[in-house]
């Protein structure tokens, strides 16, 4: 094989090639660009041919130069295409953590492009022509949903958790239950960021019961704050205790120098509870009982972009934005445009509220899931004999660690293809459709929840069922 090194076109030829300008053109780049990659992938075919590996077509025809310039396209198409991408959600999960957790309102999809295109007053006050502080954006709609005399925006709640500590309570001690030291995702602990933050953690109580009375021998003079956690991502249940916020105020309040802080974790501003789903506290609810501070997310049960939301007394938040780490935390211009556009969703009221895709999704009713999914069924089964649809009952779930006892009675399409197993099924719509298709397997089905996808994505994952039906019967 090493006589045909001579044959492989040297790069100035390639380059007049018009198969090199339409890809150049195709992909955006610039010739040298491209001629980079050229070199690159001829002088791995070399090496192959002086090592008598090279299984490929015959250099110096003109089969060679096709294998070439595709072999360049693959190249291409692997090296400049974006590695997040848009993924149609059929598992029913509405906040999937690996898929994005939540989806924006089109309301704060629009503020984000507005901001992100152009200069905005970010830190600037237009009135009076001088600098400001990009807290104020959000901050009036936090007040005015929470009822919290001030509140700022880091970039997620766990960051929200380690700058209350580290802030309010370095090297002084934190009485918190243990039945509350929680592990979120992706192996962080309260426990941890607490160790990390400076404080000191004073551990009351027992896994499934502590009382009143633990919290108040625990208090000493080092005592900085006491903190409870709302445990969202897991459930205790049978012979438990835990104590009431409101006794906890209390007794934070018989100690002036001591504050009361409560991490609400998901972070509902919505009462999902008037529709007997889940047991979630609503901020404004636990603010009213007078804690002096809490923390939540922003993309979880509110529905926003990742952020950690802080609100509470003033005094508190001053100290909070005063220090060194609320730069080191704070968030972008896009990430306060997406949230600011989900608040104020919620303060225009119930109508506007429902926009809000997390929401919606949460209170879809199974009579109306089983509407759509009968409707899905039949488009299907029109437009290919491929498969055999049904729709079952079933149920779906919260995900991103909230709400883990909530079951959300749903109807789930049923497909069991007749060319092909479930697995192989879902992986042709996972790696050869665009958009992506996520599903569940389950007893060689392929089973797709229509709670977490729009009418828009019913199209799609019709067109995408055809047309791999199609191609199977072809290979066939």
């Amino acid at each position: 094989m090493k006589e045909f090194v001579r044959y492989i076109p040297p790069i100035h030829e390639l380059q007049r090639d018009a198969r090199f300008s339409t890809l150049t053109q195709t992909y955006g780049i610039d010739t040298t660009e491209m001629s980079t990659i050229l070199k690159n992938i001829v002088s791995t075919i070399r090496e192959q041919l002086l090592n008598g590996c090279w299984e490929g077509e015959t250099p110096g025809s003109q089969p060679f130069l096709e294998e070439l310039f595709q072999q360049t396209e693959y190249e291409l198409a692997q090296a400049y295409q974006y590695t997040i991408k848009r993924v149609i959600n059929a598992t029913g999960t509405i906040l999937h953590t690996n898929l994005g957790r939540a989806r924006l309102s089109q309301n704060a999809m629009d503020h984000v492009i507005q901001t992100a295109q152009n200069y905005s007053n970010l830190e600037y006050k237009l009135a009076e022509g001088e600098r400001g502080s990009r807290h104020v954006h959000v901050e009036e709609l936090i007040k005015r949903l929470t009822g919290a005399e001030a509140a700022m925006v880091v970039n997620n709640n766990a960051a929200a958790v380690y700058l209350i500590l580290r802030a309010l309570a370095f090297q002084k001690e934190v009485i918190v239950s243990r039945g509350q030291l929680v592990e979120i995702g992706g192996s962080f602990r309260i426990s941890s960021i607490m160790e990390e933050s400076g404080a000191k953690l004073v551990e009351v109580g027992t896994t499934n019961k502590t009382h009143l009375y633990d919290f108040e021998h625990a208090v000493t003079e080092d005592t900085a704050m006491i903190m409870k956690v709302h445990t969202s991502n897991f459930k205790v249940i049978g012979f438990t205790k835990s104590v009431e916020t409101s006794d906890l105020v209390d007794l934070a309040n018989q100690h002036p120098s001591i504050i009361f802080y409560e991490d609400l974790g998901s972070g509902a501003l919505y009462d999902f509870s008037q529709h007997e789903i889940g047991e979630e506290p609503v901020v404004s609810d636990v603010i009213k009982q007078g804690v002096d501070i809490v923390s939540f997310s922003g993309d979880k049960l509110l529905g926003g972009p990742q952020a950690g939301i802080i609100a509470g007394k003033k005094v508190l938040i001053d100290q909070l934005k005063k220090h060194q780490l609320a730069r080191v935390l704070r968030v972008d211009k896009m990430t306060l445009a997406a949230l600011e556009g989900t608040l104020l969703d919620y303060s225009k009221g119930k109508d506007a509220i429902q926009t809000i895709p997390v929401v919606r999704d949460l209170l879809a009713t199974k009579k109306e899931l089983q509407i759509r999914t009968d409707q899905f069924i039949d488009r299907l089964t029109q437009q290919s004999s491929g498969y055999t649809a049904t729709s079952r009952e079933a149920t779906s779930q919260v995900g991103g660690g909230t709400m883990p006892d909530v079951e959300l009675p749903t109807v789930i399409v049923h497909i069991k293809s007749e060319s092909m197993s479930a697995e192989t099924l879902a992986n042709c719509l996972r790696t050869e459709n665009t958009p992506p298709i996520v599903g569940r397997i389950q007893k060689d089905e392929l089973l797709l929840d229509l709670r977490t996808v729009t009418v828009e994505e019913e199209d799609m994952m019709i067109h995408a069922l055809v047309s791999i039906d199609r191609m199977m019967s072809k290979k066939l």
